[in-house]
């Protein structure tokens, strides 16, 4: 993982509610990182990213003149919200890959979780889905965003408040999780998404990888993680990769489902119930 000496808090409101301002400063002590007050992103040298903190949100900004935008998790607008609302439902090739029909709806387990996109397409065609995040930069992004959602969606959108209901974010390494899971509570299908080194045409993608591999770094022992997932699982693993990149850890899987950019490889255990979670 990458270091934590390149990031820093920013906060520039005045955060009148003590209990925000409470939380900032045990959320710098906690994650050992500078906390600034009153500074442009621009402006600043003292480190290349800062999480951005105001009374509504977290977002993730690179310093400098001319950075790109901010990042941060949102579900309740973009084109997340878009896919969920108007995309390809069960014929989306993730849903084919994790193995969702009418009536099968597995529990998945996102190992890999990143700013949860994946997560919430999966919960968003009615799989309960816990996410893991190791990286303590992504999981305050991935619990704002949820904390946000909920906030909306207990107000505004009924359906998306059921969806984001059957999100858990667990914030441990994926590796130890899986190790101390009970036989009885193993997931039913494992879906690994790892960093992987290659360059994407799309300028939002591009910004988005190029600071997270400053943050949290290639995933560099992703290929431990393939063995002990398909230990750890009662159905299936599926893996997403770049679509001509290597297998994980060298394993053949059962079968693919390509596309144009990218792939799923699905190793099976077993075959999956015509009924589950439904």
């Amino acid at each position: 993982m990458s270091s934590s000496s390149n990031i820093a808090i920013l906060c520039n409101d005045l955060l009148l509610n003590s209990a925000r301002t409470a939380w900032v400063k045990s959320l710098a002590s906690q994650l050992q990182i500078p906390l600034l007050r009153d500074q442009s992103p621009d402006s600043i040298t003292s480190a290349e990213f800062v999480l951005l903190v105001d009374e509504t949100r977290v977002a993730l900004q690179q310093t400098g003149r001319k950075a790109p935008g901010p990042i941060l998790v949102e579900f309740t607008a973009g084109s997340v919200d878009h896919r969920r609302k108007f995309g390809g439902g069960k014929g989306q090739m993730i849903a084919k890959a994790v193995g969702i029909k009418s009536g099968c709806y597995p529990h998945v387990l996102d190992a890999t979780a990143g700013l949860g996109k994946d997560s919430f397409v999966l919960a968003s065609l009615g799989c309960p889905v816990t996410l893991l995040e190791r990286s303590p930069i992504v999981q305050v992004l991935l619990q704002d965003g949820l904390m946000r959602a909920l906030a909306y969606a207990r107000e505004q959108d009924p359906e998306l408040l059921v969806v984001l209901q059957r999100m858990q974010l667990i914030t441990q390494d994926s590796g130890a999780y899986l190790a101390s899971l009970d036989a009885s509570a193993l997931p039913d299908v494992i879906y690994l998404d790892p960093m992987f080194p290659e360059r994407n045409k799309s300028a939002d993608v591009k910004k988005e990888m190029a600071a997270f591999h400053d943050i949290v770094g290639k995933d560099e022992d992703a290929d431990s993680l393939l063995p002990l997932a398909l230990e750890r699982v009662n159905y299936r693993v599926v893996v997403k990769r770049p679509r001509k990149a290597p297998f994980l850890n060298n394993q053949t899987p059962s079968y693919q489902l390509e596309g144009k950019s990218s792939r799923y490889d699905i190793y099976t255990i077993k075959k999956l119930p015509e009924h589950l979670n439904s």
